[in-house]
């Protein structure tokens, strides 16, 4: 596996079990958001704050597209890269995809003091997060090489785990 591709929900944990991942399989970690990140000099929440919604996934689509054709690689995605068609075609199809899965009562303990999260910040998170599941599971499901729970487990775990899974 020279590319690697990390999908699913907020709070699942795709940055942190990423580094752990790609440490393991000698493989170079990047993350979509930062890099995002990185380009605009702004952070998330001000991207969506300025630009929208649709902004931002216009520039998360962008980088999607480069940072896939990149090799040697363990690209963890944000939560709602999937709901771009485009994206899904282009994760799918250009390596392996791993589907972090987490419970929204396993979200909501993880992201519940996080305030850069730009989709938490109104309303009832529970909520937010249980109509984001309810919409997404399935895209992240129909993109997925391999689905691993990540509930009540550490990323140092959950990567070990992996790489038995992946490594039999």
């Amino acid at each position: 596996m020279h590319r690697v591709f990390l999908v699913g929900p907020m709070g699942a944990g795709k940055s942190t079990i990423g580094k752990y991942l790609a440490r393991q399989l000698g493989l170079a970690f990047a993350d979509t958001d930062t890099e995002i990140e990185i380009r605009t000099g702004a952070d998330i929440p001000w991207i969506f704050d300025v630009e929208g919604e649709e902004g931002f996934r216009d520039r998360e689509q962008q980088v999607v597209e480069e940072m896939t054709l990149m090799d040697d690689i363990v690209l963890a995605t944000g939560g709602g890269v999937i709901i771009r068609p485009e994206n899904r075609q282009v994760l799918g199809s250009r390596g392996f995809v791993i589907y972090l899965h987490a419970t929204v009562e396993e979200q909501v303990r993880r992201t519940r003091k996080d305030r850069k999260r730009p989709l938490l910040q109104n309303g009832d998170p529970e909520t937010v997060l249980r109509d984001l599941m309810a919409v997404r599971d399935p895209w992240y499901r129909e993109i997925a090489d391999y689905v691993i729970d990540t509930d009540g487990c550490s990323p140092r775990t959950v990567a070990q785990r992996l790489m038995l899974a992946l490594n039999p």
